[in-house]
């Protein structure tokens, strides 16, 4: 590897867009390729960002001479084969949350990393938020313990739409990608495994095929207690949106920024080097690449999430 990380970047769509916004703060990257399903479109993001080569391929990408690494932001249902595809093909590779839609798909993931050796990480960005890593920090220095976490995900997507309000080509699940990201945080930031798990969900939409509404309780095994809420038919505040119930205060986590129970603002800008956590999230997995380390929110240390998702998948069906 030369001393510029030479990346792929696949999805150009509104994730793909916050990556390449947070890349062009990083030293020593540059992002060569860039694939996505619309040609045109994909050309027009391309030129925004100065990126040569545009491909439908992933193919394509993966042969170029120099190639390091691979951004995956891409629909879920492709995650875990466009992952392993990376990882035989020789190249670092960051997929965004959900790592797989099924837990076979992950383990499969981690299996093929821990053969190659090669940084596999996945994109759980509530570990690299400044609002969650303030947080975490308390809970290291000795200074905060969870007793319980109240969270709400809450969006209005009764289309097919993404981020930005477009068209989706895939159908976004509450389960597999939104509740990942609290399932994840849970037990990273409470330090403890998830040994409880029981979830309800509402009506299934009869053209997506999904539920639109969903309860999650969680315990871990040092007692603290999780209550996560989500919803596609929420027309108000979108987002997530999280409560930290502590025994020496209480936090309120609205993705980069943090406030104290009482609504007070705490100035998080200290945290890191950037108040952007996909940023950080990049940050992290380029440095990895660099050290030849594991990263944070590498696939095998996420895959205790995807554990417990699917073990609410079946509780759901059954």
């Amino acid at each position: 590897m030369t001393n510029t990380i030479k990346v792929a970047l696949a999805g150009a769509g509104a994730f793909g867009i916050k990556h390449l916004d947070g890349i062009k703060n990083i030293d020593g990257v540059e992002v060569v390729s860039l694939i996505s399903r619309d040609l045109e479109k994909t050309r027009e993001v391309a030129n925004k960002y100065g990126i040569a080569h545009v491909t439908t391929d992933l193919a394509q990408s993966l042969a170029l001479p120099g190639l390091d690494a691979v951004i995956l932001c891409t629909p879920t249902q492709m995650h875990a084969a466009q992952t392993i595809a990376c990882l035989k093909a020789g190249k670092h590779v960051q997929v965004e949350i959900p790592l797989a839609d099924s837990l076979a798909g992950a383990q499969e993931v981690v299996a093929l990393q821990k053969q190659t050796g090669l940084v596999a990480m996945c994109g759980h960005t509530r570990r690299f938020n400044p609002s969650h890593q303030y947080v975490h920090k308390q809970i290291k220095a000795g200074k905060f313990n969870i007793q319980q976490m109240d969270v709400q995900t809450y969006f209005f997507r009764r289309t097919n739409t993404n981020a930005l309000g477009q068209a989706r080509s895939w159908t976004d699940h509450l389960l597999w990608h939104h509740a990942a990201h609290t399932v994840d945080l849970f037990a990273y930031q409470c330090g403890s495994p998830i040994v409880q798990a029981n979830a309800v969900q509402g009506p299934i939409h009869p053209v997506l095929g999904i539920a639109m509404d969903m309860s999650i309780q969680l315990k871990a095994a040092n007692g603290a207690i999780c209550t996560l809420s989500l919803s596609f038919n929420n027309d108000g505040p979108l987002g997530t949106f999280f409560r930290y119930i502590g025994d020496s205060a209480t936090y309120i986590a609205r993705y980069d920024d943090l406030f104290s129970g009482k609504e007070e603002k705490i100035d998080v800008s200290h945290v890191d080097v950037s108040m952007n956590g996909i940023e950080l999230q990049d940050r992290e997995f380029f440095a990895a690449i660099r050290e030849g380390r594991e990263p944070n929110s590498s696939v095998a240390g996420v895959l205790a999430c995807y554990e417990v998702l699917h073990k609410l998948e079946q509780q759901l069906a059954a």
